[in-house]
């Protein structure tokens, strides 16, 4: 295409000195010349469309066998810490001490794998980190591996539960390790040997789960929680169902059902509160059957940009009367938020109960959160 665009350049410069030599008139000249840049423009968007062509066939082409799974490939890998130290003054049965905690610390590893348009893998494992003896490391919090499909995801192992999730996670805001105070003492946290079912319908979430341990308690499903879940912009609403079996040791002493409901709102002046409430029958072979529940209720409110106030009030009842060890009681958290996560805190609890003394404490305490994401 060079040569040829080249050729009739030369022919046409060639006709143009025969015919100026022939005629010197000024208007002849104006016209060749006006031939010559018509001539020329057409040459350079024949070059242009010739150098264009290679580029437009290359991208029109279609991609190899590797080059498509790997623009369907993306994985991620996050890396997380919390440290929570608390130090405070205990009043607990009239006996008094100050003692340095843990609300909690851990860290963690979380690696996502999109493999395909519609398949998602999920590994993710936490431990927890004890800084209330030696700073101890390795207890694990959740250890999982999940399978996101069309139909939905599949986890295996240790794993938050649908109580959690659902139920104790909007009413669990405050810097210890007992909250949510009144869902904490008999509740499920994690479960271990644990397999989960999840699907999201809009603004619906349903979630299922079955713990299968071989080792002890019954044969097959020793535990069984799902939860249905509805969440739109500031609202969560959500209930959930568990049963349990109750062994002491190979004996079997019968089971626990457990109906739960929760809400949770954020209002336009970034008022927060959240309500969790559990209704639990102790089913027993022997008859000795009772009934017992959970409430708790929480409340956040930024005071200023770097300062937010937080209450709560619980109440447990674990449905024993005279030998019970049923509570109520409230606590008050203020928080320093100087930079992105970080906070100090100052936080006042009390507890009291049926049968017993009273509990009171007065603490202070740091929180550092970091978060690294690595491209793999």
């Amino acid at each position: 295409m060079r040569s040829i665009a080249f050729v009739a350049a030369l022919l046409s410069l060639i006709y143009a000195v025969n015919v100026s030599a022939a005629s010197n008139t000024q208007d002849e000249i104006a016209l060749l010349k006006a031939q010559l840049k018509l001539l020329q423009q057409k040459i350079e968007a024949l070059e242009k469309a010739q150098k264009n062509q290679p580029v437009a066939e290359k991208s029109a082409a279609k991609p190899s066998l590797d080059q498509t799974s790997k623009a369907k490939s993306d994985k991620d890998l996050k890396f997380y810490a919390t440290i929570r130290p608390t130090y405070g003054y205990i009043d607990n049965a009239g006996e008094s001490t100050t003692d340095v905690r843990d609300a909690l610390s851990h860290m963690g590893v979380k690696s996502t794998h999109q493999f395909s348009n519609e398949f998602k893998a999920t590994l993710h494992g936490e431990w927890g980190i004890d800084l209330s003896n030696n700073g101890n490391f390795g207890k694990a919090r959740q250890v999982y591996v999940a399978l996101d499909t069309p139909l939905g995801e599949v986890g295996i192992g240790k794993q938050r539960p649908a109580q959690y999730l659902y139920i104790a996670e909007y009413v669990d805001i405050f810097n210890h390790a007992s909250s949510p105070f009144a869902y904490d003492p008999e509740s499920i946290f994690f479960v271990n040997n644990f397999l989960t079912y999840s699907k999201q319908l809009g603004d619906f979430t349903f979630r299922a789960g079955a713990q299968y341990d071989g080792e002890n308690g019954a044969n097959y499903s020793d535990l069984f929680n799902a939860g249905l879940s509805y969440d739109v912009d500031n609202l969560h609403l959500a209930m959930t169902y568990q049963n349990n079996q109750v062994y002491d040791a190979e004996t079997h002493l019968g089971e626990n059902r457990i109906l739960a409901f929760s809400g949770a709102y954020t209002f336009p002046s970034n008022l927060y509160l959240a309500v969790g409430f559990q209704d639990k029958s102790y089913d027993r072979i022997t008859s000795n059957d009772r009934n017992g529940s959970t409430f708790d209720i929480s409340m956040g409110y930024p005071i200023t940009k770097h300062y937010k106030l937080k209450l709560g009030y619980f109440d447990f009842d674990d449905g024993l009367d005279s030998s019970g060890n049923g509570f109520d009681g409230y606590n008050v958290t203020l928080e320093w938020l100087p930079a992105d996560k970080l906070r100090f805190h100052l936080e006042y609890l009390t507890k009291d109960y049926t049968n017993n003394s009273g509990f009171d404490s007065v603490s202070v305490g740091f929180r550092y959160d970091y978060v690294k994401f690595l491209d793999e």
